[in-house]
């Protein structure tokens, strides 16, 4: 949970910087990107929990 406040925390700083600078997010700027980096972080978890339940 720590590690996640820190990413998240360090995010905001970025966010902040590029808006101060006026510099375009360097993140995907609609929806379907955010959706389409959660999926392939979902899909990774999946895959490893498959792997352990199943080949170990």
């Amino acid at each position: 949970m720590n590690e996640a406040l820190i990413a998240t925390a360090t995010g905001f700083v970025v966010g902040m910087l590029f808006s101060f600078f006026r510099l375009p997010i360097p993140a995907p700027p609609v929806l379907s990107g955010v959706t389409g980096i959660l999926g392939i972080y979902l899909g990774h978890v999946c895959f490893q929990y498959l792997i352990t339940r199943f080949f170990s």
